[in-house]
């Protein structure tokens, strides 16, 4: 197996920076540690990556000593095998092992049938298993001002958007409880729309030369407000199966 790892200092530094996380001491952590947190996740959770690309956050995981991660995607062009990591080339429905934790990252918009894709899942969750949904939603002002040009229609790669009350449709339905929701959208949602309106698209542009810095800056501070208000263009949803 070819994953990117990091060596030495760096591998054990990264380990060291998730157990003083624990502690409650806080260095500069990456946006997952936020993730397992609110996921109530540990180093013997039993973790499924849908979508999970070349691994790199199993990887990433795997570093801060969790050893039990499997990832799922179609598009990989072979099963790849470590100590603490399998990755295998699997359509999500074909799924038939069951997991403490299932992670879809900017994957669910990507899979045929949202109602199909949550009966799927509470098959493949443990009692008491976790889910994280992280997903495009319409709840966002830019969807609501920009329509046609919110880059994160992004079709026909997006196959739905929903929105948070749909998602909590779906989790009544399925019997989850819908325990948290928190808004992470980023300034792309403002520079990327304002791109397409321009008529460009976004492959192997600049954002430099086409926004100034107090405009690229000011981007950045609208998405932390738009956040704070949920009307940003996308959020996390946590799932707990009852």
């Amino acid at each position: 197996m070819n994953f990117n790892t990091s060596k030495g200092l760096r591998k054990w530094s990264k380990r060291i920076r998730y157990l003083l996380f624990k502690l409650g001491i806080s260095l500069s952590p990456p946006v997952y540690f936020e993730w397992l947190q609110t996921l109530q996740g540990n180093e013997n959770s039993k973790i499924a990556d849908i979508g999970c690309g070349n691994g790199q956050l199993l990887e990433e995981l795997s570093y801060n000593g969790f050893k039990n991660l499997h990832g799922y995607d179609p598009f990989l062009l072979e099963d790849k095998y470590s100590e603490r990591i399998q990755l295998k080339k699997m359509d999500y429905y074909d799924i038939n092992e069951k997991y403490d934790i299932v992670m879809f990252h900017h994957a669910f918009e990507h899979i045929s049938n949202p109602v199909r894709v949550f009966e799927k899942l509470v098959t493949i969750l443990n009692p008491g298993g976790k889910a994280l949904i992280r997903v495009p939603v319409t709840d966002g002002q830019v969807w609501k001002e920009s329509r046609e040009f919110w880059f994160q229609l992004d079709a026909p790669r997006h196959l739905f958007i929903p929105n948070t009350k749909s998602l909590q449709i779906l989790a009544t339905k399925f019997d989850l409880d819908l325990y948290s929701i928190k808004f992470d959208s980023f300034e792309c949602q403002f520079w990327g729309t304002e791109l397409y309106k321009r008529g460009k698209i976004l492959n192997g542009l600049n954002i430099t030369e086409e926004f100034s810095q107090q405009e690229l800056n000011n981007f950045k501070r609208k998405s932390i407000e738009y956040n704070k208000m949920k009307i940003g263009d996308q959020a996390c949803f946590y799932f707990k199966l009852k």
